[in-house]
């Protein structure tokens, strides 16, 4: 996929595929940059698995990262990755399915 800039000039979207929760440190930076609700903050449990942050929960929840919510709604602009302090995020030129 090719794209240009509104006065012509070559452009390429670098998409956000995938967040390592092992690295996010769970900020909301990111979040915070993205317009689109492309991530979402959830909650790891002490067996690993990701869980919604209820306020019931919250006793259970171990770590906070953030995860995809809503992968389609990147438009590739790479806002998110320029405020993130972990690094945590990967990108990448591969659509998302329809």
């Amino acid at each position: 996929m090719s794209n240009e800039t509104r006065d012509g000039r070559a452009w390429q979207p670098d998409y956000l595929l995938d967040i390592d929760k092992d690295k996010c440190i769970g900020c909301g930076r990111c979040y915070k940059v993205c317009g689109r609700d492309v991530m979402t903050l959830k909650g790891i449990n002490e067996d690993g698995d990701i869980v919604s942050l209820d306020d019931d929960e919250d006793d259970e929840v171990e770590k906070k990262v953030m995860v995809m919510n809503d992968m389609g709604a990147c438009i590739g602009c790479g806002a998110c990755a320029r405020v993130c302090p972990a690094n945590c995020q990967i990108h990448g030129l591969e659509k998302a399915a329809a």
